[in-house]
Parts: C-alpha cells; structure tokens; sequence
C-alpha cells in the first residue's frame, strides 16, 4: 500500500535513506551521507514523502520538492520487487513533469529512470561530492 508519511514512519524511513544512500553511492564515502542525517530527518515532515509498506512495515519511499523528485530509496532487501516503480507512478499521476537529480555512477538508478521514460537535461559536478550527475526530466 502507499500513503502519504505519518510521524511514526520517520526512523524507518531514514534508516532506509541511510542504508539506501551508502549502498547506492559506494563511490562517495559513507560519513557524507552520515553527516546529512540530521538535517534530512529534520526537515523530511515538511516535505511530500509516499511511503510503500507491505504489512505494517515501510519498505520503501519517495520524497518530492513540488515537482522535483528529492529521491526514492527502497530497503536493500526489498530492491529488484517492483516496489519502486509503483511509488514512482504514484507521482506521475500528480505532475505532467518532473524533475531529479542522479549521480552518472549509480547505473541501476539511471537504468530504472531510462526505462521509466526520464531524459537527460543537464550534466554538472556535484561540488559537493565531484561527481558527476545528472539532471533528468519526465514530461507527458
């Protein structure tokens, strides 16, 4: 089933974005995404956040900025179980575009919005990280 967050939702959410973001990204060092933890948690109940949860337990989620799409992380135990192409398409139905970032090393997440029809916009260097990512788009 996915939903919209509650506040009891939160701790597993972020273990999920934490783990989901180390394993992801193995090319950016872990303390990186440590370091955000706090801040992302802080500000993740403003935000517009679906959760996926398959007997009382989250699996998976997307976060969105209006049309931007801030990320969609999915347990790694879960991945691969058509649980974020759902939570996607949840979004689609809100927007006629949308717009994410995404780093050119993370192959399985470029391969996943190629398939869900997102085109390359921009590249750019994160300053952050000085990798290489891209700015994809979707569009009816």
């Amino acid at each position: 089933m996915i939903r919209l967050l509650k506040p009891s939702d939160i701790d597993a959410v972020m273990n999920i974005w934490l783990s989901s973001n180390i394993q992801a990204h193995s090319f950016i060092p872990k303390e990186y995404w440590m370091k955000y933890f706090e801040q992302v948690k802080e500000i993740l109940p403003d935000s517009t956040v679906y959760v996926y949860e398959d007997k009382g337990s989250v699996q998976g989620f997307i976060g969105l900025t209006g049309n931007y799409i801030e990320g969609i992380f999915v347990e790694e135990s879960m991945r691969g179980r058509g649980i974020g192409t759902p939570l996607l398409h949840q979004v689609k139905q809100l927007f006629s575009s949308l717009t994410l970032q995404v780093y050119e090393k993370n192959q399985s997440a470029l391969r996943f919005y190629f398939k869900e029809g997102f085109q390359i916009k921009k590249k750019q260097i994160d300053s952050e990280t000085g990798q290489m990512e891209f700015t994809m788009e979707w569009s009816m």
